[in-house]
C-alpha cells in the first residue's frame, strides 16, 4: 500500500510516529510522513535545521516532506498557538498542490488535533481514506494543560473537534476511557478502534542494558519515579507521601529521576523539610533508564486529580509494565483499572497521599517472591495488549480494511 502519515512531529522527535512509519515500511508498504522541522521539546530547530533548511529526507526507507513552522519556544499559550496554527497552514497550503494518491492517510493526533486538517483537505480532493489516531483528547486536554476556563472559547474548540471527528473515516483511540468522549460528540462506536501506546524498545528487555552503578542507590525499599517532573504529576502529594512516610519510619525510599518545571520547587520542600527519603538523581538519557530501572524494587506513577488524567494512559504505565517490577499507582480511571487487571501492583486515588504512603510501604513489607509475581503479570499483560508488534498489526489491519 502507498500510504501517508501526516504528524507535526517525526524523528528526530521522539514519538510512536517514528516506530509506526519505520515497520509499515518493513512490512512491505511506501510510506511518506508529512511532517514540521524538529523543534520538540527544546523549542528550537534542531542541530542542521532551520526555516528554509533542506525539505525532504529517508529516515529508514521512510519519505520526509518537512514544512516550515514557527517553533515552540517557551511553550507558553501564544508561542504554542503560533506553533500549531503555522504548521497548519503550510501543511494545508502544501496540500492544495500536492495531487499524488495514496491508499490511505493517517493523521498522529497527539497536540494539537488540528493536525488532521490537511488530511480532511486531501480526503476531500482525492476521497483518500482518513484514520485519526487520537493520543491527546481535545478539548478536555487543552482546559487542563492549558488552565483554559472561558466557555466559549472550550465550546468553539468543542465544534472544530465534532468537525474533524465527522469527517475521517476511522478514529482510533490510546485509551478506552477517551470512548465515550468522542461518542457524545456524535460519533457510532463502530467508527473508533482501540489502538494504545506501546514502550520504546529498549525498555523491553531491561536486563540486557548494562547497569548503573549500584552507589546511585540509596539504602532501603527503593521506590523509582521516572519522567518528567511536572504539574501533571502532583509532585504536592507525593511530597505529602514522603512526609507520612518518614512519620511512618518506613524503609521507603523514593527516588526521582528526570526533570521539568515542579523539581525545584519539590527539592526545596524536601530540604525545609528534612526530609532523608527522597533521592533526586537528575535527568539521564533514554537509552541509560534501562539500567537505572533495574535497580528499584518498585516504580510508581502519579497524576492530579484532574478528569482529563483520568481518561488518559501516560506512556509510563506501559514503560513500568515492561520493567518487571511491581507498580504503584496514585492516579485515577483508565491507568488505575490497567495495573489492577494486570495484578501488577497497587493502586489508590490520585492526591490520596496518605493510602499511597500506606501502599508503598505494604510493598516494603512483601517477601521478594511476591513482588516478583507482580512484576511478572505485568511483563504478561503488556505483551498480550501493548507489545509493539500487536499494535502496529492492528492499525495495519486497518489501513487494509479501507
Amino acid at each position: 500500500m502507498k500510504l501517508l502519515i501526516i504528524s507535526q512531529y517525526f524523528w528526530p522527535e521522539n514519538f510512536k510516529v517514528n516506530d509506526l512509519a519505520e515497520d509499515l515500511v518493513k512490512r512491505g508498504h511506501i510510506v511518506k510522513v508529512l511532517t514540521g522541522k524538529p523543534n520538540y521539546p527544546q523549542g528550537k530547530y534542531y542541530k542542521g535545521y532551520g526555516l528554509f533548511s533542506s525539505r525532504k529526507e529517508n529516515y529508514k526507507g521512510v519519505h520526509i516532506r518537512r514544512l516550515p513552522l514557527i517553533p515552540r519556544g517557551s511553550a507558553s499559550g501564544f508561542r504554542l498557538f503560533i506553533n500549531y496554527f503555522s504548521f497548519v497552514v503550510t501543511s494545508c497550503f502544501y496540500m492544495l498542490f500536492h495531487h499524488k494518491k495514496y491508499d490511505a492517510v493517517l493523521v498522529f493526533a497527539t497536540s494539537p488535533i488540528t493536525v488532521a486538517f490537511p488530511a480532511i483537505l486531501h480526503r476531500w480532493f482525492h476521497k483518500t481514506p482518513v484514520l485519526l489516531w487520537v493520543l491527546d483528547l481535545w478539548p478536555e486536554s487543552v482546559s487542563a494543560a492549558g488552565n483554559i476556563q472561558s466557555k466559549r472559547i472550550l465550546k468553539m474548540l468543542e465544534k472544530m473537534v465534532k468537525f474533524i471527528y465527522k469527517r475521517v473515516d476511522k478514529i482510533l483511540i490510546s485509551s478506552r476511557g477517551f470512548l465515550s468522549s468522542i461518542e457524545e460528540k456524535g460519533i457510532p462506536t463502530d467508527k473508533i478502534f482501540y489502538a494504545p501506546n506501546w514502550a520504546e524498545e529498549i525498555y523491553e528487555n531491561p536486563q540486557t542494558h548494562r547497569q548503573k552503578d549500584a552507589s546511585l542507590m540509596p539504602e532501603g525499599f527503593k521506590v523509582m519515579f521516572t519522567g518528567n517532573v511536572g504539574v501533571a504529576q502532583d509532585c504536592e502529594a507525593l511530597f505529602a507521601t514522603a512526609e507520612q512516610l518518614s512519620k511512618m519510619n518506613s524503609s521507603v525510599q523514593l527516588i526521582i529521576v528526570g526533570e521539568g518545571r515542579k523539581k525545584v520547587w519539590f527539592e526545596e520542600e524536601v530540604k525545609k523539610a528534612q526530609l532523608k527519603n527522597v533521592h533526586f538523581l537528575g535527568g539521564f538519557p533514554a537509552e541509560e533508564m534501562p539500567s537505572l530501572i533495574i535497580h528499584a524494587d518498585a516504580l510508581l506513577v502519579s497524576l492530579k486529580d484532574e478528569p482529563i488524567f483520568a481518561l488518559t494512559v501516560p506512556m509510563r504505565i506501559q514503560t513500568a509494565l515492561t520493567s518487571s517490577k511491581p507498580i504503584a499507582v496514585m492516579l485515577n480511571g483508565e491507568s488505575a483499572s490497567i495495573i489492577d487487571e494486570a495484578g501488577a501492583g497497587l493502586t489508590c486515588n490520585a492526591g490520596d497521599a496518605h493510602t499511597f504512603a500506606q501502599n508503598l510501604h505494604e510493598l516494603s513489607q512483601y517477601p521478594q517472591e511476591k513482588l516478583s509475581e507482580m512484576g511478572k503479570r505485568g511483563k504478561e499483560y503488556y505483551n498480550q495488549h501493548f507489545s509493539r508488534s500487536k499494535i502496529i498489526s492492528e492499525i495495519e489491519r486497518l489501513f487494509l480494511n479501507d
